[in-house]
């Protein structure tokens, strides 16, 4: 089956069915609300749950193997390979699913700000406020632009579509395949719509590391002076917070390439976390709550519509998806210069690794490789406390190439445009997850405005004698012992212990980068003192 021929046989289904293409939001909103899929908040967004699957499904994410990813995709336990003929049955159960049903839902649009580099795309879904989400969450064409609008790729959403493992050859009822010869992602048996934006987001992270672009799982901001912040880190870092920064614009919150041109947005929204949001907190994200924005998971009252964020009773993965002209300041189109500041950030569960730390290039290589954080309950199915992980590159669950593609495409682009990166532990502090505490939103932000303002180039640095990273010793607005994690402890052989234990984990895991430097080698912690 070739790609026209995938694209035809939707596209026949798609004539032959009523149709809504490219609907607003209020009549969105009002299919949803009128079809009993969603209800209203008292803040007027639209209030959805997600059943049984309120997270990501890493387990049941395939590539299909074919002639264009064999030789190309990092084969593996992440990038679990797919056999043709099995996607073939599956993709054809899908279709005589969608002949079943009397109306469906049609977004099409681009992932990509920089013109030079999108994709057109198009969703098909069964639900109004599945394709409410991809509309506020992927980039809107204009008129102009839809006359003229060809997908590159079709994301196709089919929630009540399951499998069956015995004969489909998946892990479960859930799938979501990625088929680039015929430009379909195929997504059935789950009703989680970041499934779709993540599909999306692997798809251009297979294709432009070939056009000389990095893709990245960031969110990016940008200073009055046209300076622009990266912010790499796995979901819960604290990406999507820390780029809402009120004194700077934001570029985007999650998806990001680096291209010759400079950074640019992959998405038209945000999908923040909600979990313990609060208006003192994260006003931005709180005032986006709004009509057009959709509440995936959150506990909504019925009689009032009033949100409770502090409840976890659906999940801990509660989420806000909304246009990114609903954060005052962002940048249009999302596009901008290349990166002065580059931030890692890591939920460290074990409460060792400093607060903030300047990385070498070396050591920024070495730690992008790595990719160390805590998976943070909620974000996968099965997380209920925080799991210490080593996601490649930030973002390892999204990356169908090898990782020194990414790693190699980043440090090129640091050494050209001399960008400073720091290393941020948005986790614990005082002790490991049970004992210590999670560092305080306000101490983070302190130090990354410092980071970003360059003002860490006026204090003095002292070099961890395990991590061999560099912390500063003085940041207005974070107590000094706060800095060293060494101090926060009571007992400081345990601290010890904990932190030569990381290290260690940190040396075993990069023995799987054999082909890397001996210089980025060198950056690795010490595993005794």
């Amino acid at each position: 089956m070739t790609t026209k021929t995938a694209t035809t046989d939707l596209q026949t289904i798609l004539d032959n069915t009523t149709v809504h293409y490219n609907l607003s939001v209020p009549m969105l909103v009002e299919e949803a609300v009128k079809r009993g899929e969603a209800i209203l908040s008292n803040t007027g967004a639209l209030s959805v749950t997600t059943g049984k699957y309120t997270g990501r499904s890493p387990k049941d994410k395939f590539i299909v193997r074919d002639a264009i990813t064999e030789n190309q995709v990092a084969w593996g336990p992440v990038n679990a390979p797919f056999e043709q003929a099995k996607f073939d049955r599956l993709y054809n159960k899908a279709l005589e699913y969608l002949k079943t049903k009397q109306e469906l839902f049609v977004f099409d649009g681009f992932a990509g700000a920089d013109v030079e580099y999108r994709l057109p795309i198009r969703v098909v879904n069964e639900y109004a406020w599945q394709n409410q989400f991809v509309h506020q969450l992927f980039i809107r064409p204009t008129e102009a632009e839809l006359k003229d609008h060809l997908p590159q790729f079709t994301v196709i959403g089919v929630p009540n579509c399951v499998a069956d493992p015995a004969v489909d050859g998946t892990n479960s009822e859930t799938y979501i395949l990625i088929s680039f010869e015929k430009r379909v992602v195929l997504i059935g048996g789950t009703h989680y719509a970041g499934e779709m934006k993540k599909s999306i987001f692997s798809v251009m992270n297979f294709l432009l590391p070939g056009r000389g672009v990095m893709p990245m799982h960031c969110s990016a901001n940008i200073g009055q002076a046209g300076d622009v912040a990266l912010f790499f880190g796995l979901s819960g870092t604290g990406k999507t917070t820390l780029s809402a920064d009120p004194n700077r614009q934001l570029i985007g919150d999650d998806e990001h390439g680096w291209s010759d041109n400079g950074v640019f947005n992959f998405e038209g929204g945000c999908y923040a976390k909600t979990i313990k949001l609060s208006a003192a907190g994260e006003p931005e994200i709180w005032n986006a709550i709004r009509f057009g924005t959709v509440l995936e998971n959150v506990v909504v009252d019925q009689e009032t519509g009033a949100a409770d964020y502090d409840s976890a009773a659906l999940t801990e993965n509660t989420r806000a998806a909304y246009p990114l002209d609903f954060i005052p300041g962002a940048v249009f189109p999302s596009v901008g210069g290349h990166p002065n500041v580059i931030v890692f950030l890591t939920a460290d569960a074990t409460g060792t690794l400093p607060p903030i730390a300047q990385l070498t290039k070396e050591q920024a290589m070495y730690y992008f490789l790595s990719g160390y954080t805590s998976k943070l309950a909620g974000t996968e199915r099965g997380v209920t406390e925080p799991e210490a992980t080593f996601s490649t590159c930030f973002g390892a669950p999204f990356l169908p190439l090898q990782p020194t593609v990414y790693a190699e495409l980043l440090g090129k682009k640091i050494e050209e445009h001399n960008s400073k990166v720091y290393l941020v532990n948005t986790g614990w502090t005082g002790g490991a997850y049970g004992t210590g505490s999670r560092m305080k939103l306000s101490y983070t932000r302190a130090m990354v405005t410092a980071a970003i303002e360059g003002r860490l180039g006026e204090v003095e640095f002292v070099t961890d004698p395990i991590f061999g990273l560099s912390i500063p010793t003085a940041v207005k607005g974070v107590p000094a012992h706060v800095l060293n994690p060494r101090n926060t402890w009571e007992d400081k052989a345990a601290y010890d212990q904990a932190a030569l234990g990381l290290a260690g984990r940190f040396v075993k895991n990069f023995e799987k980068f054999g082909s890397v430097s001996e210089a980025i080698k060198s950056a690795a912690p010490r595993t005794a003192l």
